[in-house]
């Protein structure tokens, strides 16, 4: 059912959809797109550093994600290239992302929602659609106190998601009466009345941040207008005023632990924020404006990338330039936030050197080759089963089968919905999963002849082997999925591709074991060729060793080798043919039957005297 469910879903795909029949090939088997972008420094040159490079592979890096493009490669080239190799043909819109250069600035928050589309609201009693407030949600929580000396400090708890306060009775805040009224433009950054437009309530309102295409960044707004935009965990949206200070004016940012009024080390993660020269005037008139309004309005947002970052609330005036961001931060999450302010420090953008279309660097002779490497382990581990387990082994096959079609419709569905793209690494997971498959039956199959030697009947043998093998089975996926998730987790580039592949393929294997293996091990134990341990069935008594009888069911038994390793004797064998119903009573337990044929069979051998015996008397 589940393989008839992927298939279905996929045959659906193609139709209605853009689905195919084969999975999308990474980029060292398919080629794809190469763009080097080359740095330049819009102030100085000394803002080209390796740390700045790197914060741009992210920015690009998390552009690439969000598109939907997976198994694409980023890197770093000597003289501070960044070089992006994406697989297939990438989509224009994915192109531009990349050519885009991030910018960083500071906009007045003049409204938060959750990152959901918010219903439109039915006007009541008077109430306008455009001017209803949306109900209160957790939004970042920031503060800041002004101190005599050593600067303020601005703290934020973007990690929180603590409730900030709201106006009384619940009512939004009333902006001062505004300027645009009179056509003479807006009053401040924050005037909601002239930023808020229809059309700007209309856009917030049907945003959707769950949406990954939002979250892609490299869309910046018109630096004096308003602007409608997520935050890069898509949690909440936020409608923004104006720039009103540029990230080139960031003149450092650091993180550290606070240090407290005495003095001392606190604990607690924070963030220490400088501004330059201009930059201090901007934010000495934003925090001190910001301070007297009421939240959310004495919020600020960082946006980097057209995301916001971080958007702290303003606890009092800061006229020096320097701020300290904290709230609950963890080391790297503060660190984090220092690296991002640090690149609106150092704005630089890139031109294009180059665009071209790349070859694969294995290209199919390697795919070929390394899918005839998985046919022959097949071939292999199939005349290996059917060698060991003649008949029986064919279930093994017939698991395999399923194991590969579970597979590969997984890696398709997965490629359709997804963007999952199938590089070599990954081919070479799908060959050492044949092992692990292949190792899963074999216990179990051992674990069944071993309960045959202890000589109970085939059906009992599956129930007591399956108890064991299951256990067994699990503890040994387990160790493979935790290594695989692991090596996920550590690796980069085409690891990860193998990591995935054996990690999904480990799945894969219990599914096949519990839902299809097992259930059918229990229908042939029911056959009259199994059940009685058929030369050709692999759970033949004499080959694997059975000592003395055992029942076979239908009121018959059957006779295996003799413990001492001697060949059954002629009693033996005429008790392997004994009906297991003598003439008498026929309500004789199975015990008592079984003494009788041993009765029987002894009678029927002359006895001879002991003539040495009788001479003694």
């Amino acid at each position: 059912m589940v393989v008839i469910a992927i298939f279905g879903a996929i045959l659906a795909g193609t139709k209605w959809g853009s689905a195919t029949l084969t999975p999308k090939l990474a980029l060292d088997l398919e080629g794809g797109t190469q763009i080097i972008l080359t740095p330049v420094a819009t102030t100085d040159t000394a803002a080209i550093t390796d740390a700045t490079i790197s914060q741009a592979i992210e920015v690009i890096r998390q552009r690439v994600d969000a598109s939907g493009v997976s198994e694409a490669e980023i890197t770093s080239q000597s003289g501070h290239k960044i070089v992006v190799s994406l697989p297939g043909r990438p989509s224009e819109s994915t192109l531009e992302l990349v050519r885009k250069s991030a910018q960083m600035e500071f906009r007045p928050v003049l409204d938060i929602g959750a990152g959901t589309p918010t219903p439109t609201a039915t006007p009541t009693d008077g109430a306008t659609a455009a001017g209803t407030t949306p109900a209160p949600v957790p939004t970042p929580q920031a503060s800041a106190s002004g101190g005599a000396s050593g600067g303020n400090t601005v703290e934020s708890g973007t990690t929180t998601g603590t409730t900030t306060g709201t106006a009384t009775d619940g009512a939004t805040p009333t902006p001062s009466p505004s300027a645009s009224a009179t056509g003479t433009g807006p009053t401040s950054p924050s005037d909601t009345a002239y930023y808020i437009t229809p059309q700007v309530r209309a856009q917030f309102d049907a945003l959707d941040c769950s949406k990954q295409s939002n979250l892609t960044g490299g869309t910046v707004g018109a630096a004096d207008s308003a602007f409608v935009t997520c935050d890069q965990t898509g949690a909440y949206k936020y409608i923004l005023g104006p720039v009103e200070v540029p990230g080139s004016n960031i003149k450092s940012a650091s993180s550290g632990l606070e240090t407290l009024s005495n003095g001392q080390t606190g604990t607690n993660w924070v963030v220490n924020l400088q501004f330059n020269g201009d930059g201090s005037k901007q934010f000495a008139d934003t925090s001190t404006r910001l301070f007297s309004q009421a939240a959310p309005l004495n919020q600020f947002a960082i946006v980097l990338d057209g995301l916001v970052i971080s958007a702290p609330k303003i606890n009092g005036p800061i006229p020096n330039g320097q701020a300290q961001i904290s709230g609950n931060f963890t080391r790297e999450s503060a660190a984090t936030l220092a690296q991002q302010l640090n690149f609106g420090s150092l704005p630089i953008s890139f031109t294009v050197e180059s665009e071209q279309q790349i070859s694969a660097t294995l290209g199919s002779e390697q795919l070929q080759k390394g899918i005839l490497a998985g046919l022959i382990g097949l071939v292999l581990v199939v005349l290996y089963s059917l060698g060991q387990y003649r008949l029986l082994g064919l279930l093994t096959v017939g698991s395999l089968v399923v194991a590969a079609l579970l597979a590969y419709g997984t890696i398709t569905l997965l490629s359709w919905t997804q963007g999952y793209r199938l590089s070599l690494p990954g081919v070479a997971g799908l060959i050492v999963a044949i092992g692990i498959t292949a190792d899963s039956f074999i216990v179990y199959f051992e674990r069944i002849r071993d309960e045959l030697r202890d000589g109970r009947t085939l059906t009992v043998a599956v129930d007591h082997g399956w108890a064991r093998a299951r256990r067994t089975i699990l503890a040994s996926d387990a160790v493979n999925f935790l290594a695989a998730a692991v090596l996920y987790v550590l690796a980069v580039g085409g690891v990860r591709g193998f990591a995935f592949t054996l990690g999904l393929t480990t799945i894969i294997d219990l599914v096949v074991v519990f839902m299809f293996t097992h259930p059918t091990m229990l229908l042939i134990a029911r056959t009259k060729f199994f059940g009685e341990g058929h030369a050709l069935s692999g759970l033949d008594p004499r080959r694997l060793g059975v000592p003395g009888t055992r029942y076979v069911g239908r009121g018959r038994v059957q006779q295996g080798p003799r413990r001492d390793g001697a060949e059954p004797s002629t009693a033996d064998d005429a008790l392997s043919t004994v009906s297991m119903t003598p003439p008498g009573d026929p309500t004789m337990t199975i015990a008592e039957r079984r003494a009788a044929a041993k009765a029987a069979a002894a009678a029927s051998q002359p006895v001879v005297a002991d003539d040495s015996e009788g001479s003694d008397h």
